[in-house]
């Protein structure tokens, strides 16, 4: 069984992650196969390099991930081209370690599910959501942005009601740390005896 996780930036996604991976879940993080897959000598890169430009290669020949970013959220066109160039490489990759992951369940933490190809792969949807304050500021102190940009970057992805209307389950991460535990315990727990039903149905089709 596939687990998508997604929720908006600064919603405590990789904090979610993190712990069902402490329980011993696979997790497949397609943020770290993004960066995987421009590393210098991938054609990744070298398609962005020929579509966006010299100036989004630093000094050391890898991506510019702030002039990067500052290009696709103010240009729709801009962000379309480089989502063509990554999302189907990071599709694939994320489909070949899934299925060499094993476990009960897997974990596949998608930032972008709303809009990805790879909603349709994913079994259930996890959304771990806040309030768009908790958001922003954890995002103003994560990554120093000023906060133009910062309501720039949360305007640009789904918004927060299209996240959860997608929602099998939802992880509230506005509280502490301990209070977010508890909660993946509890859907750990849930998802184990979902994946142990599927596999039952699975070997026995008639099962009810």
């Amino acid at each position: 069984m596939r687990v998508g996780l997604t929720g908006g930036i600064a919603s405590g996604k990789s904090t979610v992650a993190e712990m069902f991976a402490t329980l011993g879940v696979p997790v497949i993080d397609t943020d770290v196969i993004a960066r995987e897959v421009v590393e210098p000598g991938r054609p990744a890169l070298e398609e962005i390099r020929e579509r966006f430009g010299e100036h989004m290669i630093d000094t050391h020949g890898r991506l510019d991930r702030a002039a990067m970013r500052s290009a696709v959220f103010s240009d729709d066109e801009a962000r379309r081209d480089l989502e063509a160039i990554l999302h189907p490489r990071i599709g694939a990759e994320t489909r070949r370690q899934a299925a060499a992951a094993g476990g009960e369940y897997q974990l596949i933490v998608v930032p972008l599910l709303v809009d990805s190809a790879l909603r349709e792969f994913v079994d259930r949807v996890l959304v771990v959501d806040c309030d768009e304050q908790t958001q922003l500021e954890r995002l103003l102190e994560r990554d120093a942005e000023s906060l133009a940009q910062a309501r720039r970057i949360l305007a640009a992805q789904a918004g927060r009601q299209e996240r959860l209307d997608i929602a099998d389950d939802v992880i509230v991460n506005s509280g502490t740390l301990e209070e977010t535990r508890n909660q993946v315990r509890v859907l750990a727990d849930r998802y184990s005896s979902l994946a142990a039903l599927r596999s039952r149905r699975a070997r026995s089709p008639g099962t009810p």
